[in-house]
């Protein structure tokens, strides 16, 4: 009696053993919120941010100066690691500056120096006056021909708060308005249209003087901030003017184009709400600055209204974080982009171009890509743009996004969105 008892325990000890092997594990404990921020900040530095101080889109072969030149993967730089230098950079840049001000780390503060000398060796390796490269190739200075309004606005943005901090050094500070000053004075020439340079020296690409929602908001926030930095009248007057103009067909003034915040938009850009809320994040940046500089109660209550939609809206886009799926093993061909991007063709042309940059091997490049841009730089872009209204509204909420992610998982720089959004909320 006492023997068979024993077998049978054992014997179920052993079931439970095995079934024990068969189960999945037990998910890890959430991080808490600052150790979720301090990864996502600890990945970007280790992967994504440059010698130069310039953020890369993706860890992957660096473009040549034959590549920059020929206009591989094609001229604009689409799909290349140094896709969006200036634009990541400048928009992560205010993050980092409140980082450190939080802190007080000397770490923290030399990483704001150097994204700022980044931004400024983005604008200084063109002979092309008001020309913003978007990223710098193996040999420390190549770059694509083609920038674009979405790469130069970031570089204000960027500039604009770490002048506004306690870091940079007098002489710091005078390198920086002096190209400030520079870059505003060539694109005021342009009627700020972007230039291109190399073989599309002469032709734009982009700008700010139009009459949807991102041009109203860019346009009067680079005058303004210009006057800000310079401290020359001439930018004032002209923000002033700015404001009060109606871009056709818009019929509405730029302030009051403002107030529509990104609806407005909808009809010209599809889907902002799912998958391009990321290119809003620095018209959101970009009234709250507004907001801070202008004293005008009218105008005041313009930009914040406009802030406040723009919050309403991307709210519901955060939610898309819980279906992110950290073990998911979706492949990111886009790594090795000579591979997925191997047609290549001579390009005359800006559409050339553009064209050559659709013809992809969708097998090779698989889909990882999408999976991160749908389900976690859209979310956290959505997260950063709720955050700037520096109110702490849906704070839970935003926490529990930056907290679900396993940011050594990621592939894309985008991650980044995940500081914006934590340093634009109050401190506790």
């Amino acid at each position: 009696m006492h023997l068979n008892h024993t077998v049978t325990l054992r014997l179920a000890l052993t079931v439970l053993l095995l079934a024990s092997h068969l189960l999945p594990a037990a998910d890890a404990p959430a991080p808490t919120l600052p150790q979720a921020i301090d990864q996502a900040h600890t990945e970007l530095w280790r992967r994504f941010v440059d010698p130069h101080g310039i953020i890369r889109d993706f860890v992957g072969e660096l473009p040549t100066p034959e590549d920059c030149k020929l206009g591989r993967p094609n001229a604009i730089g689409w799909w290349s690691p140094i896709e969006n230098g200036p634009m990541f950079t400048g928009m992560y840049l205010p993050a980092m500056c409140e980082r450190a001000r939080r802190s007080g780390a000397a770490a923290d503060a030399e990483q704001c120096r150097r994204l700022a000398q980044g931004l400024i060796k983005c604008a200084s390796v063109s002979d092309v006056p008001g020309f913003i490269a978007r990223g710098i190739g193996t040999d420390g200075v190549c770059h694509y021909p083609l920038s674009s309004d979405d790469q130069t606005h970031p570089w204000f943005l960027g500039l604009h708060a770490y002048l506004k901090s306690t870091i940079p050094t007098a002489a710091e500070r005078q390198q920086i308005v002096t190209k400030v000053k520079e870059v505003a004075t060539a694109l005021e020439a342009t009627q700020w249209r972007i230039p291109c340079e190399g073989d599309f020296k002469g032709t734009f690409r982009g700008g700010f003087t139009g009459h949807l929602f991102r041009d109203a908001v860019r346009y009067l926030y680079l005058l303004r901030a210009t006057h800000e930095i310079t401290g020359d009248a001439i930018w004032l007057e002209r923000y002033h003017k700015a404001r009060a103009e109606r871009p056709a067909p818009a019929g509405k003034t730029r302030a009051e184009i403002c107030a529509m915040g990104y609806p407005y938009d909808r009809e010209a850009i599809a889907n902002i709400d799912v998958s391009q809320l990321w290119i809003y994040v620095g018209s959101q940046a970009s009234l709250s600055r507004l907001i801070e500089m202008e004293k005008d109660k009218t105008l005041n209550a313009l930009y914040r209204t406009g802030l406040t939609v723009n919050a309403t809206n991307a709210l519901p886009a955060i939610k898309a974080h819980e279906t992110f799926d950290n073990n998911d093993t979706k492949v990111f061909g886009n790594a090795n982009w000579r591979a997925v991007y191997s047609t290549w063709f001579p390009q005359p042309t800006q559409e050339d171009a553009a064209r050559l940059a659709k013809i992809a091997d969708i097998t090779k490049r698989g889909q990882r890509k999408h999976y991160e841009a749908s389900l976690m730089r859209n979310p956290l872009a959505a997260a950063a743009i709720v955050s700037l209204l520096h109110d702490g509204s849906n704070r839970a909420l935003i926490e529990h996004a930056l907290r679900h992610y396993d940011y050594s998982k990621l592939n894309m720089a985008e991650l980044f969105f995940a500081e914006c959004a934590f340093y634009a909320l109050p401190a506790k």
